[in-house]
């Protein structure tokens, strides 16, 4: 069975952070030690009875070992796969999207107001839910993407005002996010939010949330929690926008608060090792 490029680095992470020599590792699955070492750098390919053996030993599903790179994840995402739960930086459980199609076989941009999104978090995966909702056509927009319009509530993301309708484009790979860029979040606890985002699953699996109203603070949402993320293409409002905060000036507060997590998350640390 061939194996992946991320497998033997994944194998050899996974091995030390146990604290196992190739040795130990080689006894324990019963295979020779000159194997295992094969195993890690490339040269040899494990059975399909053997793969299934390791990720059993590691406790990490055949899908992680052999498809994404262990190498680029944060400490705590490690300690997620390692305790027995997932890492899903990419939403590729989403690909699959509910949506509808006009008489002409187009894509629709389904119309989620306010109404219907309070059960949005609930339904959006629900064929027959997301069948209910209004539907429109934009024709400058491109035919080879999937749009969906949300009318957003609250004062945080100015010009976007109350009851505005905003326009995002599906994100099918969240790593592609790009940083200070406004995008709809759909969340487990909140549904749905309209925020400036930062990109950190490489770091700490979370998305940074920011507002450019700068009443509202920024937080951080673990992907955990993230069911779906639209990347912001227009706004439709009946009220003219006022002058909204900078992005020179978003972006100094965003690096403060950034600053101030890193001396939280460093102190609290440090707590934890003298409390040992």
């Amino acid at each position: 069975m061939p194996t992946n490029p991320f497998f033997g680095p994944n194998i050899k992470l996974l091995r030390g952070r146990r604290g196992r020599s190739q040795e130990e590792t080689a006894i324990a699955l019963e295979v020779k030690r000159s194997s295992w070492s094969g195993y890690e750098n490339g040269s040899a390919e494990p059975s399909l009875d053997l793969l299934v053996r390791i990720s059993g030993y590691f406790k990490i599903g055949l899908d992680k070992l052999l498809k994404d790179d262990l190498t680029l994840l944060s400490e705590s995402q490690l300690g997620i796969l390692e305790r027995g739960g997932d890492v899903d930086l990419n939403g590729r459980r989403l690909r699959v999207l509910a949506t509808t199609v006009d008489r002409g076989d187009r894509e629709n941009i389904e119309l989620v107001n306010h109404k219907a999104k309070a059960g949005y978090a609930l339904g959006y995966a629900d064929p027959e839910y997301i069948s209910v909702l209004p539907t429109f056509q934009m024709p400058f927009l491109s035919r080879d993407r999937k749009y969906r319009t949300f009318q957003i509530s609250g004062d945080s993301m100015p010009p976007v005002g109350e009851g505005s309708w905003v326009t995002g484009e599906y994100v099918q790979n969240w790593q592609t996010l790009r940083d200070g860029q406004p995008y709809i979040i759909i969340t487990k606890e909140d549904g749905i939010v309209f925020k400036v985002v930062y990109n950190q699953l490489k770091t700490t699996g979370t998305l940074l949330l920011c507002s450019t109203n700068p009443a509202y603070q920024p937080y951080e949402v673990p992907i955990s929690e993230v069911l779906e993320i639209w990347k912001f293409v227009h706004f439709i409002s009946h009220e003219l926008p006022e002058p909204n905060l900078s992005r020179d000036e978003l972006s100094r507060s965003v690096l403060d608060l950034r600053k101030e997590v890193g001396q939280l998350r460093m102190v609290m640390e440090k707590q934890g090792r003298l409390a040992l």
